[in-house]
């Protein structure tokens, strides 16, 4: 009777080992992005829009020197992320037109650039809304389960790991055109809120593993520093960067009281401090227009202050980083929370 007890209790030990090895070991068989260019691929390349980037210099450093739609010299952290996580050397966008069933089973990114939590952003540059986003989520599960079954559907459910990354130009450019509803900080908590509902939403949908990226220093990118810094001083703009934080002070406890309540994992991702340092402490920076003015179709081959090297610069253009700067932050930042997904 004691040898068959010593025999099921090293049995049970041996079967909890090994789940937990395998647990460790889980791979993430996709990612799914949303939220706006900083994660956008292409989206944008077949909306009505001014907010695109499908043409020379952009993509000057991405494989083959293409301009796909990238709000960058080359890769987003859309890309950087999936390969991060062992998936592919890039992400495809959504609305691609030469999109394969067998393309969506390693995740896509359904960003747009432009967007933001409120929905009246999406209107004005006639992009599309992290809400309709959600809409075309529903569209690309249905897919799956067409072409691959419930179960492989249900998979990318349970294992993927989802994106969130909005709110840029909620803060630096909506908010004047809300200011008649909205105090900075109260359009902060307005964006936050937004945030928190958005996952709600997305985990209703079946998503179990969930990062949402804070916002970021938007006081400190070129276009803000060149229009409202000072002529000479060109320094970041306090209180725009105040409302950034403003909004990551009421999201991070929302999202952790929230990773609480739903089974899975929710996870805040705090990329303000570090790029904030990157831009204060740069041996260079700006890129495209010398970081001023240059974005979109201002950004472009006939520009004179193109630079060669971008991937000696943090920023491309006057909003968006280098691949570079993308690629730093992507490594200091996802160690960190990566294991809290496996």
């Amino acid at each position: 009777m004691k040898f068959q007890l010593l025999c099921l209790a090293l049995l049970f030990i041996a079967v909890e080992t090994n789940a937990a090895k395998q647990g460790k070991n889980a791979t993430i068989p996709a990612l799914i992005v949303f939220g706006d260019s900083i994660m956008d691929t292409g989206n944008n390349n077949r909306l009505p829009t001014l907010l695109k980037c499908n043409f020379p210099p952009y993509g000057k450093d991405f494989p083959g020197g293409l301009a796909t739609g990238r709000f960058s010299d080359g890769r987003v952290p859309s890309d950087l992320i999936a390969e991060k996580l062992g998936i592919a050397k890039s992400l495809p966008a959504f609305m691609n037109p030469n999109l394969k069933p067998q393309d969506l089973l390693k995740g896509v990114t359904f960003a747009s650039g432009g967007t933001g939590y409120d929905p009246l952003t999406a209107k004005i540059m006639s992009v599309i809304s992290v809400w309709d986003q959600l809409t075309y989520f529903k569209q690309y599960i249905s897919t799956i389960k067409q072409h691959f079954g419930e179960k492989k559907a249900q998979d990318i459910l349970d294992h993927s790991f989802f994106v969130v990354c909005s709110s840029s130009n909620d803060l630096a450019h909506t908010f004047m055109a809300q200011s008649h509803k909205y105090d900075r900080t109260s359009y902060a908590n307005f964006l936050a809120d937004s945030a928190v509902k958005f996952v709600r939403e997305l985990h209703k949908l079946g998503a179990k593993k969930i990062g949402v990226f804070s916002a970021v220093p938007v006081g400190c990118v070129p276009l803000q520093r060149t229009v409202f810094g000072g002529l000479f001083t060109r320094g970041c703009v306090k209180p725009l960067n105040n409302m950034a934080k403003q909004f990551n002070a009421r999201l991070s406890p929302a999202l952790e009281s929230l990773d609480k309540e739903l089974d899975g994992v929710i996870l805040y991702i705090d990329v303000y401090d570090t790029l904030f340092d990157m831009i204060q402490h740069p041996a260079k920076y700006g890129c495209c227009g010398r970081g001023s003015l240059a974005i979109s179709y201002m950004c472009n081959s006939l520009n004179p202050f193109t630079c060669s090297n971008s991937s000696a610069y943090i920023f491309w253009d006057s909003y968006h980083p280098t691949e570079r700067a993308y690629q730093v932050m992507v490594d200091n930042l996802l160690d960190k929370y990566l294991s809290k997904i496996y």
